[in-house]
């Protein structure tokens, strides 16, 4: 029976747990305008980066030494797949709130005895709701959102034969890919934020739009977050393929960012389809 490698005690998750008990508290503070939110908040977010570095690093080090076998490899796959299962989830819940709202509550508010509390509200989308005046424009699926979608769907192939060129060990072919990936992601991040920035000067499409305008920046905008992560993610395998780090058989370090880059381009193809498109 092969042995399975027990990592040592670790200070990590303390130091992880205080960072995200300072950013909570900052956030919280910073809303009421104390004077100490964004200091907390500061130190929070250094707090975290170091926590991340230092246990990622760790994690890193046990790998290269050889401390991995095929029984720890395993546990990280199956970590990772319920990793993304519960952002699934997480989507899950904002795609929900959105149905929700198109197909049951707004047009409920437009029928039977709710058309007396709202008289001549229609009930269609997108809305803001009834009793909200303020005119906005609804944000179009062709333009920057659809070249977003195209971006995405080219990284995915970039990232795709990045790992398809480290199971040949191509190195050069593996950080072309990656850095290309980088580079759209990176791109997507920017005409998001143009997006955005026409949307509140422009369209009058804000987070105060009713429920259009809240789903809208919910979805849009944590998507955006994680791409974000996702390229932080996409860096630090660069730089660890740079150092020489992974081989044929053994990268589930890149494997796992992969997946999760896929994962980001799936929930993109669905918020094209439903919060742009339909």
């Amino acid at each position: 029976m092969t042995g399975y490698y027990l990592p040592p005690p670790s200070h990590w998750p303390v130091v992880g747990s205080l960072a995200l008990l300072c950013l909570a508290l900052g956030a919280v503070l910073a809303i009421h305008a104390h004077a100490a939110g964004g200091f907390l908040l500061g130190a929070g977010a250094a707090t975290l980066v170091v926590m991340l570095t230092g246990w990622f690093g760790r994690v890193i080090a046990e790998s290269e030494s050889g401390l991995h076998d095929a029984q720890v490899d395993l546990s990280f796959r199956w970590g990772m797949g319920w990793f993304i299962f519960s952002e699934a989830m997480f989507f899950a819940a904002f795609f929900g709130a959105l149905f929700y709202a198109r197909v049951i509550a707004v047009p409920e508010l437009a029928s039977g005895e709710q058309r007396l509390l709202w008289p001549g509200y229609t009930g269609g989308w997108p809305t803001a709701g009834p009793g909200l005046k303020d005119a906005f424009t609804p944000m179009a699926a062709w333009g920057i959102p659809a070249l977003n979608t195209l971006i995405l769907l080219t990284s995915a192939v970039t990232v795709t034969w990045a790992h398809w060129a480290l199971k040949r060990d191509r190195r050069g072919q593996v950080k072309l890919g990656l850095l290309l990936t980088i580079a759209l992601g990176l791109t997507f991040i920017g005409l998001q934020a143009h997006e955005y920035l026409h949307a509140y000067t422009a369209l009058g499409l804000t987070l105060g739009t009713g429920i259009y305008g809240a789903t809208f920046f919910l979805l849009t905008g944590f998507h955006g977050l994680h791409v974000s992560i996702g390229c932080l993610m996409l860096m630090v395998i660069l730089a660890r393929v740079q150092a020489g780090h992974f081989t044929p058989e053994q990268h589930f370090g890149f494997e796992a960012v992969a997946w999760y880059w896929h994962f980001v381009d799936v929930i993109w193809l669905l918020l094209f389809v439903f919060v742009y498109w339909l």
